[in-house]
């Protein structure tokens, strides 16, 4: 059953419309170059899943308070600042369908952008005492950049291992989810022990959420991805390396020399998906993808029912269900 997220944040529709309003007004600014672009950020925000997954991780383990407010402002400035940053690094122009800041206002003033964003996120916690929900945010800050290194020098030899290839999307991806999940959980009084669950949940929702979206790499054209861009950007996804390693020597070689040097062209990168999916990589990624779910479902039910905890087993089920 496809769920909408509309009725995903029923439980807590009232608090993601005061979120709304509290981190606004964490971004606000006396300088008014900087408040514009605050604005523009806000105003180009995408699903909300973070915030969602703290305010009902809290709601699941204890009571929504003010801290849960700030834990999802954390979360949000330090992500947001990590996201400019990564623009300028992508020399991206574009996020989302918008423009990235790096477009509109070039490389200076984005990196700037990204600075103000992080020192506001660390006041945040500080003036409030919140240093545990400080601890949890930059640890997953430090992981996803690590992660991202790794990628990068992996990336250069194309040896990837699947190992080490959950090993990047942990630290790139869920660690981002896990902190999410341990965030709201820390800030609703929760004990470390249910704290340290909800963190192990978010981590295999991300681990999910990760394997979906290489998956869109290998699907149909009218998906939100387009067709082979991990190809192109010469990164080593789980369907490609289950596929280089059921291949025979010759054909790894091959689809190697294809990826390092061909890339470029859209027969080439035709040639390479073809043979991902006749070599099974594509069941394979998804069965791996269904184990992960499965795990975070297993480690969801040990906590009593309630409205926030069928709300956070559906957004789950549409963060690998979703199609684009």
């Amino acid at each position: 059953m496809a769920f909408k997220l509309k009725d995903i944040q029923d439980p807590i529709a009232s608090e993601m419309l005061e979120f709304e309003k509290k981190f606004r007004a964490s971004m606000k600014s006396n300088v008014l170059l900087l408040d514009k672009i605050m604005s523009y950020i806000v105003k180009r925000k995408g699903k909300q899943m973070r915030p969602m997954f703290v305010f009902l991780s809290a709601g699941v383990t204890g009571k929504i308070d003010e801290s849960t407010y700030r834990g999802a402002s954390l979360i949000e400035l330090l992500h947001t600042a990590t996201l400019v940053h990564d623009d300028v690094v992508d020399d991206a122009n574009y996020r989302r369908g918008f423009f990235s800041i790096n477009a509109l206002w070039k490389n200076k003033i984005a990196v700037l952008v990204g600075d103000y964003l992080l020192s506001r996120g660390l006041l945040l916690s500080i003036d409030n005492d919140d240093v545990n929900l400080l601890k949890i945010v930059s640890e997953a800050v430090k992981e996803m950049s690590e992660g991202e290194l790794l990628q990068i020098e992996k990336a250069r030899k194309l040896d990837i291992t699947e190992d080490v290839y959950f090993e990047i999307i942990r630290q790139k991806t869920a660690s981002l989810i896990s902190s999410c999940c341990a965030v709201g959980a820390c800030s609703s009084g929760a004990s470390e022990h249910q704290t340290q669950l909800m963190k192990s949940f978010g981590e295999k929702v991300g681990m999910a959420f990760q394997i979906k979206d290489d998956l869109f790499d290998y699907g149909s054209d009218e998906i939100g991805k387009p067709l082979g861009i991990d190809i192109k950007e010469k990164k080593m996804t789980l369907p490609l390396i289950y596929a280089l390693n059921h291949a025979s020597w010759s054909d790894k070689r091959n689809i190697i020399y294809l990826v390092k040097n061909k890339s470029h062209r859209p027969k080439k990168v035709a040639e390479v998906i073809a043979f991902v999916k006749e070599s099974g990589g594509i069941e394979y990624a998804e069965q791996v993808m269904e184990k992960f779910y499965a795990d975070a479902c297993k480690i969801l039910d040990q906590f009593p029912e309630s409205a926030y905890r069928t709300s956070l087993s559906q957004l789950v089920q549409f963060t690998i269900e979703r199609t684009k």
